[in-house]
């Protein structure tokens, strides 16, 4: 599609009951029901829900209402505090849900028109129904980032073929990886517990700061150009990892904690007051020894 996208929020239409007919030229109306049955984090859609999309045509979801559920957008707890799991592209998380299935249900979704969806082609979609939505533009390409690694990383729902599933997931993986270490050799460097990385050169901190962070922009876009077709996707996730890197490690930490936490409230009660009271007495004796 060329140009520009225009958001479009009349794109979105009530899909009708789930054995009605759906209303083009009605709102949708977004009506979930939570089943104690079902895992914490998903919902039952009580009507379908339509979107006009520019290139397929009409989508109404769910295609099979008895096994649908949705999560909202699925977005690793880590990154809770980045991207909620709900807000503005709700309407367009149920979609992508619908069009993406669970492993075992149908390979592809199958629109109005009769257009197959592929999960590569519902990511586009998503970010589409984002724009329509009202999604902020950094948002919601920050979304389809995550759901297209997701498409690369798993394969399913594709009709690539086995050699193409193995390219994209070696090629996030490998980014990943190669990212990863980068990041923490130029920390290293930074601190003065290694040396050697080519960019960090020699100064003050200052100019080591600022290659460092060049570093961390020119060389994700550099490997993003591996990704072939989904570079963009590459770009931003290269970026992100490199410049976020310490604060995700930070917060995977302190999510490991809340966890661990968690499970020590549960399982054993009594360990967790006893260990919580040996935090609060040790923080005191060091307070008081450092006075």
């Amino acid at each position: 599609m060329d140009g520009p996208l225009i958001p479009d929020p009349g794109r979105f239409h009530d899909g009708g009951a789930m054995d009605g007919q759906p209303d083009l030229e009605a709102p949708p109306v977004i009506l979930l029901r939570r089943d104690l049955a079902d895992p914490p984090n998903e919902f039952r859609l009580m009507r379908r829900l339509g979107y006009r999309d520019r290139e397929l045509g009409d989508l109404l979801v769910p295609a099979d209402p008895e096994d649908f559920a949705t999560d909202f957008a699925s977005v690793p707890q880590v990154f809770g505090w980045l991207l909620p799991r709900t807000g503005t592209y709700l309407p367009a998380a149920i979609l992508h849900d619908g069009l993406v299935g669970d492993p075992g249900q149908p390979a592809s979704y199958i629109s109005v028109e009769g257009h197959e969806v592929h999960w590569d082609e519902a990511n586009r979609v998503f970010r589409d129904a984002m724009a329509d939505s009202g999604t902020p533009i950094v948002r919601r390409w920050l979304l389809w980032t995550g759901v297209t690694l997701a498409v690369m990383a798993v394969g399913r729902q594709t009709d690539w073929s086995t050699a193409l599933r193995w390219r994209w997931r070696i090629t996030v993986v490998g980014t990943l990886l190669a990212l990863t270490v980068l990041g923490l050799w130029t920390t290293a460097d930074l601190l003065d517990i290694v040396g050697g990385v080519p960019w960090m050169g020699e100064g003050p901190l200052w100019t080591r700061l600022l290659t460092g962070a060049a570093g961390a922009i020119a060389i994700p876009l550099a490997l993003a150009q591996l990704w072939g077709r989904f570079r963009v996707a590459g770009m931003i996730t290269g970026t992100l990892l490199a410049l976020l890197l310490h604060v995700t490690i930070a917060v995977l930490a302190l999510t490991a904690l809340y966890n661990a936490a968690e499970w020590l409230c549960h399982r054993a009660p009594w360990l967790a007051q006893v260990v919580a009271a040996l935090i609060a007495i040790t923080a005191g004796v060091i307070v008081i020894v450092s006075v």
